[in-house]
């Protein structure tokens, strides 16, 4: 009888060595407050409800649109582009992985060996670190290329300068504004670095409406350029998994036609038409997160912390006294989970999502607990 082999031989050698992507907690303990995914903290419209509400019955024997068309249509409108100029994922982690697999040539293929711009995939270090994940699945040839201590975005001539970024790689990855930062990037700036560099530039805006500016207009003006978004961080529908991407119709065919059938499923194409209808309720909601942003901001200032800007519904902040690590254990105890990076040059920060008036409230109160117990000792 023959020996059977190890099942780890049945798995893809460079898929046995890869580290998969670390999401944040997801706490089951509901009393917890959780301000560590940047979810945001108020409900959706209640038009929103309603409409999944009213779409839970028979249909849900059937498939849902394989073109995701009428939502395609609402974002068209939306942003004033049209229908081929959109494609909608399962989240904007979709839309990344779709980008990848059309614009990349694995590393070890005929034509990256020819040509290695052709298998890089390249992006600003911090930011979303699902990116080298993605590639590496992949195959791809991953560039990092650092941002200096206050995360601003290099210049064309810095980037010239310092060689470190290929104006020829098949894509490059610009989370804007920064994760995890949160650090606001001017539109001219990423302009300026997607007019010289020849590849695929996709702009990474997930948290682009609670920013002072946004880039969606390059992606309508510059043919290698995409720029995703997603209504999990501003729109609330996590839950629900919806991103897209606006582009030239060329690119925005490829995507499509290696995107997963029916990846979108019915009740967040629902989800996601309706939010649109009723933008301005979710407006007012982005307008109360800026406005806990900047109290938050300034109240941990005052008692030490340094707190960089930010354009998104978060805070990175490096906490006084002790520790990030030590910190964010303390929070914890007290029913607070905010995120720690345990990634080398990460690890002396936390970041803090913004909640709603009372939860920054109570985040603020464990704060100044854990200092004045601080000085006590």
């Amino acid at each position: 009888m023959a020996t059977r082999k190890s099942p780890l031989s049945l798995i893809r050698q460079h898929i046995r060595k890869l580290h998969a992507y670390v999401p944040g907690e997801q706490p089951r303990h509901r009393r917890l407050l959780k301000l560590n995914t940047n979810e945001n903290p108020f409900p959706p419209a209640p038009e929103v409800l309603e409409a999944v509400r009213n779409a839970v019955d028979a249909r849900l024997r059937l498939y849902p649109d394989p073109m995701s068309r009428e939502v395609r249509g609402a974002l068209a409108a939306f942003h004033g582009v049209a229908p081929e100029n959109v494609v909608v994922g399962n989240g904007s982690d979709d839309i990344l992985a779709m980008a990848i697999r059309a614009f990349v040539e694995p590393a070890d293929s005929a034509a990256a060996q020819r040509n290695p711009s052709k298998g890089t995939i390249q992006y600003f270090d911090p930011s979303y670190s699902l990116y080298p994940v993605l590639g590496k699945i992949h195959k791809g040839q991953l560039r990092s290329v650092p941002l200096g201590d206050d995360f601003a975005l290099p210049t064309v001539s810095e980037l010239k300068a310092g060689g470190s970024w290929d104006f020829r790689a098949a894509l490059s990855f610009i989370t804007t504004p920064n994760a995890p930062s949160g650090r606001g990037y001017r539109t001219a700036d990423l302009e300026a670095i997607c007019r010289a560099t020849r590849g695929v530039v996709l702009l990474d805006e997930a948290y682009a409406e609670f920013a002072d500016e946004n880039a969606m207009e390059l992606a309508t003006r510059y043919p290698n350029v995409l720029v995703s978004r997603t209504f999990s961080k501003a729109y609330s529908l996590c839950f629900q998994r919806v991103g897209y991407a606006v582009g030239h119709p060329e690119l925005m065919g490829a995507l499509d036609r290696i995107r997963d059938s029916y990846n979108v499923n019915g009740l967040a194409q629902v989800a996601a038409v309706t939010t649109l209808k009723h933008h301005h309720y979710y407006e007012q909601n982005f307008a109360v997160i800026r406005g806990e942003r900047e109290k938050t901001s300034a109240a941990l200032e005052k008692l030490g912390f340094r707190v960089y800007p930010s354009q998104t519904n978060f805070l990175l902040v490096e906490p006084p006294g002790m520790p990030a690590e030590q910190w964010f254990q303390q929070l914890r105890e007290m029913g607070i989970v905010i995120r720690f990076f345990k990634t080398p040059g990460m690890d002396r920060f936390l970041r803090i999502s913004i909640g709603s008036p009372s939860e920054m409230k109570r985040f603020m109160n464990g704060i100044r607990r854990i200092l004045r117990e601080s000085l006590q000792s």
